[in-house]
């Protein structure tokens, strides 16, 4: 096998951002090559020294006093509730915890921890919508939109046996609007799922099939202009991407359901 050692495929392996068939490429290209062994193994250890816990970032001074005088004025204009005094120790390189906090401080913090949590929930579901939207659109860029091009759902189905460690339904929906064009392999969410492929009119819908984990994500998405529904059935989970009009899609999800149940 040649190889022109590609480091940036190589990086996106260890990022976890190609679909299954590229990384299964640049896998086998990293076991000829020892160039591309070599550079996998340094973003490895790279990966895990920025990981490390000896790696931080102190907050600069004028944000740690900043931070104290804050919390200092919500504690003066909340009422006075008897309980442990305000500590806000600080150190010069490393944040030592809070102590536990009374009154309004207690719930300013609670606040800043609840506002926090849904910051870090969106950027995850904003995570998961970018990596749904990819494969979407890299499926109709390099001409890989099906593994198995077939509206046979009974060729589909068992194609996926032995491929994944769940059974995804194939259902034809041509009756409905929505034939079935076919079914491949993809990578989302940082493993192999399931991608049956149907088509409205000259539009193609991509429906993503992976088990529930309990992923997020609203029922319906805009990105990049597309739209994406989402919906969980049968211990499986749901996430449908196309560029067709939302209420057709919204159509499409209907009509699946009704035939797989959910």
């Amino acid at each position: 096998m040649t190889c022109d050692h590609d480091s940036l495929s190589v990086a996106a392996l260890v990022d976890n951002e190609l679909d299954a068939v590229h990384a299964a490429e640049v896998e086998a290209r990293i076991a000829a090559c020892p160039a591309c062994a070599e550079e996998r193994a340094r973003l490895l250890a790279l990966r895990a020294a920025l990981r490390g816990d000896g790696v931080s970032v102190a907050a600069p001074e004028r944000l740690r006093r900043r931070l104290a005088e804050s919390l200092g004025e919500v504690a003066a204009q909340a009422p006075a509730v008897p309980g442990p005094a305000v500590v806000i120790p600080f150190t010069p390189r490393r944040a030592r915890p809070l102590a536990w906090m009374g009154g309004g401080a207690g719930l300013a913090v609670a606040a800043c921890a609840a506002m926090l949590t849904v910051v870090v929930m969106g950027r995850q579901d904003d995570g998961l919508t970018r990596d749904l939207v990819a494969g979407h659109v890299r499926s109709l860029q390099v001409a890989h939109l099906v593994d198995i091009p077939t509206s046979d759902q009974h060729v589909v189905k068992p194609w996926f046996n032995g491929k994944l460690d769940f059974a995804p339904p194939v259902l034809d929906l041509k009756d409905e609007g929505f034939p079935l064009v076919g079914g491949r392999l993809d990578y989302v969410d940082r493993r192999t799922v399931a991608a049956i492929v149907y088509r409205r009119g000259r539009h193609v819908i991509n429906l993503f099939v992976w088990p529930d984990g309990s992923t997020g994500g609203p029922p319906e998405a805009q990105a990049e202009g597309y739209t994406l529904r989402h919906w969980r059935a049968g211990g499986l989970t749901y996430w449908a991407v196309s560029d067709v009009n939302p209420a057709d899609l919204a159509l499409f999800e209907t009509d699946l359901k009704a035939r797989i149940g959910g």
